[in-house]
């Protein structure tokens, strides 16, 4: 049809958009036949990445809800679930307004869950013991497990600044988002030595979870911060790959909203 071969298949590139299949390649179909099947298609495969939050949402949901039934003691629950509730809804609130990546929500989701099952044994009673007994632990350690997923939400700090473009120096990326979450966790270990303070003297002590440790404080603080080293870390790397392999996961969220 064309006299110049070059000229052929640069036409018949251009008339077939290319989309991403889940191995990260490209294939290319025709637009103009099959428009609305590219449609159908394009959108029951972003179904999984769109929707991820919305599944997660509705775990948390179905766990709250289990966990609210006979907790071991009701004041240490509320204390507990408040900060949670707080945090979900503050992600559900600005969801619109910026939509984190699904491996930042999937990290978030760590705590969330965690800390929802803290709530309704107290952290020294949730069952744990059997990694207690394989370790040979001298208490339960459930809540280290919880302060260290604390850390995770340097990787959606990280990422906020970044694609915000708040902050662009790469060192920075990393050193803010610990920073941050040191600073909440020695603020929220002040605020449990508030509520120790003011509440029942058993509550209290539940909702420290010291379990006798008299350095337990610093050593929650470390659990976080090393969750946040950990995360900031991550974030860097995946944000360094560039736009193939696991990079992609920091573009899916805005990938699937703008379709």
């Amino acid at each position: 049809m064309y006299d110049n071969p070059a000229e052929t298949i640069s036409r018949f590139t251009i008339s077939f958009p290319t989309i991403w299949t889940d191995s990260d390649q490209f294939i290319l179909l025709p637009s103009a036949e099959n428009t609305r099947h590219n449609q159908v298609m394009n959108k029951a495969s972003n179904a999984p990445v769109r929707y991820l939050p919305h599944g997660l949402l509705g775990i948390y949901l179905a766990l709250f809800t289990v966990c609210a039934i006979r907790p071991f003691d009701r004041e240490v629950w509320i204390a507990e679930n408040i900060p949670i509730v707080l945090i979900v809804a503050t992600l559900v609130l600005t969801f619109r307004w910026f939509r984190f990546s699904n491996t930042a929500y999937l990290m978030m989701a760590v705590l969330v869950f965690l800390h929802t099952i803290g709530g309704h044994y107290t952290f020294e009673r949730v069952p744990f013991q059997w990694v207690s007994d394989t370790f040979g632990f001298e208490r339960n350690h459930f809540d280290r497990m919880a302060h260290f997923s604390v850390g995770f939400y340097a990787f959606a700090f990280a990422e906020l600044l970044d694609r915000r473009k708040l902050i662009e120096a790469r060192w920075l990326l990393f050193v803010v988002p610990v920073m941050a979450i040191f600073t909440v966790a020695a603020v929220y270990e002040i605020i449990e030595w508030i509520f120790a303070v003011l509440s029942d003297p058993s509550a209290g002590a539940a909702f420290l979870g010291s379990q006798g440790d008299s350095w337990d404080a610093q050593k929650d603080m470390l659990a976080d911060g090393l969750g946040a080293i950990a995360a900031s870390a991550l974030y860097l790397f995946l944000r360094g790959r560039g736009v193939s392999g696991s990079a992609r996961l920091l573009s899916d969220s805005s990938r699937s909203t703008s379709e």
